[in-house]
C-alpha cells in the first residue's frame, strides 16, 4: 500500500478543546460585537458550527460527567462536587478499544473533592479516578488562572507542580508537546484522542495584560435582555471585560494548536472539536453565572473542524441541538468508530459528512438535578427541552416556568408559559419533555398538562 493510501486507511486523530463558562454567543462569528475570535471564526467557516448546541446541565461537574460517559447527569454525576463512579466506562475506553492512544490535559472536576475541605487544586486525583486515559495531566478544580497546579504525568510525578504562567497558555504548551510526541517513533503509527480542558473564561475574569488591555467596561455592548438596573449593568460590564479578554486569549491558543497541527503534518489527519461546558449569564435577565435554563447559561459553542481530504464535509452554521451526551458518540463517529451501546447520546457525525445518512435529534433534554445552593444559582431542580424547530419549555417541580419561541425571541424576553393562546404548544412540548423523562429513566414531577 502506498504511503498516501496508508494514511487514508488509518483512522483520523481527534482533539477536544473546551473552556469553562464560555457562552455560545461570545464569538465574533456568532455576531458578538465585543470580541474578536479569528481562529475560531476560521474553524467555523471551514468546518461546521452549531448555533443551537447546549449544555444539558449547565454546571461544571454534571456536564463533564456526561461529556466523558455519554450518560445523563442523573445516571452519572448529578450535582456539584459529586464523583464520577470510577468503574463507569468513558470515552477513553471506547477510543482505546479502537486502537487509539488517549490523553487528557487540564481541569477535571470529577473526583468529588470538596473545596470546603481544602483547595482542590492541590489534591492528587488517584489514577483510577482519571477516566481511564492513557496519559493524564490535570487538576480537580482551580479558580486562580495565574496559580495553576497540575499533576499526574507518570507514576513518578504525582506531586502537584505550579505551571509557570497563565493557565490556558501553559496547558496549551502541554498539548502541543504531546502532539509532537505523537509524531515520533512508533507513536506516529497510532491514532490519538486528546482533550484540552481549560478554566477560562471562568471567573475570576483575568487574562494576560495584552488581552485585558483590549477591553474596557464602558465600551461594551450589552445584550438587550440585560435590565437597566445600575448594579446589574456595572457588574456585567466589569466582568464581561475580563471574560472577553480570556476568550480572545483562548482563541489565540486555538490558533497555536492549529499552527502546530500544520507544522507537524497532522492537519489533514486530525479533527478538532471546540466547545464549552456551559455559559455565563453576565447580567442577562438580571442573573449571573450558570445553572439556569436561559440561553446565556445553556447555549455553548460547538465547532467541528478538520479532517482534510478525508471528508467532503459540510461547512457553515446549522441549528443542530447537540447536547453534552452527544459529544462523545459524535467524536467516535467522526473517526469511523461505532459508539458503544452504553452511550446514551446521539452520534451526529453525519451532519459533518456531506451526503452521509443519520438521524438528527429533534430536541435536547435540559436538567438541573441537584442544585448547588450557591449564590447566583437557581436553587431548585428543573427540567426542560429545547427543540430543533426553535422552542424552549422548562418546568419546576409541578409547575410550568418558561416557554419561549426562539425563532422570534432569541433573547427570551417574552415568556409564553402562562398564555392560554399557546396552551396547545405548551402541551406539545410537555409531552416531548415527558418522553425525555421516561426515556432516560429520570424522576421528576412534571405539572399537569
Amino acid at each position: 500500500m502506498s504511503e498516501q493510501r496508508a494514511a487514508q486507511a488509518r483512522r483520523p486523530n481527534l482533539i477536544w478543546i473546551f473552556g469553562d463558562q464560555h457562552r455560545g454567543q461570545a464569538l465574533s462569528c456568532m455576531g458578538d460585537p465585543n470580541v474578536s475570535t479569528p481562529n475560531l471564526d476560521r474553524m467555523a467557516g471551514d468546518g461546521l458550527a452549531s448555533t443551537a448546541a447546549v449544555a444539558g446541565f449547565p454546571l461544571c461537574c454534571p456536564f463533564r460527567g456526561s461529556l466523558v460517559t455519554s450518560r445523563y447527569p442523573h445516571q452519572c454525576v448529578p450535582g456539584h462536587e459529586f464523583p464520577l463512579p470510577p468503574e463507569m466506562p468513558t470515552v477513553a475506553d471506547a477510543f482505546r478499544d479502537a486502537g487509539y492512544h488517549t490523553a487528557y490535559f487540564g481541569k477535571w472536576h470529577l473526583a468529588g473533592f470538596k473545596e470546603r475541605e481544602g483547595r482542590t487544586a492541590m489534591r492528587v486525583i488517584p489514577p483510577e479516578r482519571r477516566g481511564h486515559f492513557d496519559h493524564w495531566v490535570g487538576y480537580e478544580n482551580n479558580n486562580a488562572q495565574w496559580d495553576c497546579w497540575v499533576h499526574g504525568d507518570g507514576p513518578g510525578n504525582q506531586t502537584p507542580r505550579r505551571l509557570p504562567g497563565y493557565e490556558t497558555d501553559c496547558l496549551t504548551d502541554l498539548l502541543i508537546d504531546h502532539l509532537r510526541s505523537r509524531t515520533a517513533g512508533e507513536s506516529a503509527a497510532q491514532p490519538f484522542f486528546a482533550a484540552l480542558s481549560v478554566q477560562p473564561p471562568h471567573d475570576p475574569y483575568l487574562a494576560p495584560a495584552e488581552f485585558m488591555a483590549r477591553h474596557t467596561p464602558a465600551s461594551l455592548q450589552l445584550r438587550p435582555n440585560v435590565p437597566a438596573v445600575p448594579r446589574i449593568i456595572e457588574r456585567a460590564r466589569r466582568e464581561l471585560a475580563g471574560a472577553y479578554a480570556q476568550i480572545e486569549n483562548l482563541d489565540w491558543n486555538v490558533g497555536r494548536v492549529m499552527a502546530a497541527l500544520t507544522e507537524l503534518g497532522l492537519a489533514d489527519d486530525t479533527i478538532v472539536l471546540f466547545f464549552s461546558d456551559h455559559g455565563d449569564m453576565h447580567g442577562s435577565h438580571g442573573q449571573f453565572r450558570k445553572t439556569s435554563p436561559w440561553a446565556e447559561s445553556v447555549n455553548i459553542p460547538f465547532i467541528i473542524w478538520g479532517g482534510g481530504s478525508r471528508y467532503d464535509h459540510r461547512t457553515g452554521f446549522a441549528p443542530l441541538p447537540v447536547n453534552h451526551v452527544d459529544i462523545a458518540p459524535t467524536s467516535l463517529g467522526l473517526c469511523g468508530i461505532r459508539p458503544p451501546d452504553w452511550m446514551a447520546g446521539a452520534d451526529c457525525s453525519h451532519c459533518y459528512r456531506r451526503g452521509a445518512a443519520g438521524t438528527t435529534p429533534d430536541s435536547a433534554y435540559l436538567q438541573s438535578v441537584v442544585p448547588t445552593g450557591h449564590g447566583q444559582s437557581i436553587d431548585r431542580p428543573w427540567r426542560g427541552v429545547v427543540t430543533a424547530d426553535g422552542w424552549k419549555y422548562v418546568c419546576l417541580e409541578g409547575q410550568p416556568w418558561m416557554l419561549f419561541n426562539l425563532n422570534e425571541d432569541p433573547c427570551e424576553q417574552v415568556n409564553l408559559a402562562y398564555n392560554t393562546a399557546y396552551a396547545a404548544e405548551r402541551r406539545r412540548l410537555q409531552d416531548r419533555l415527558a418522553g425525555w423523562v421516561a426515556d432516560t429513566s429520570d424522576t421528576f414531577a412534571l405539572p399537569e398538562a
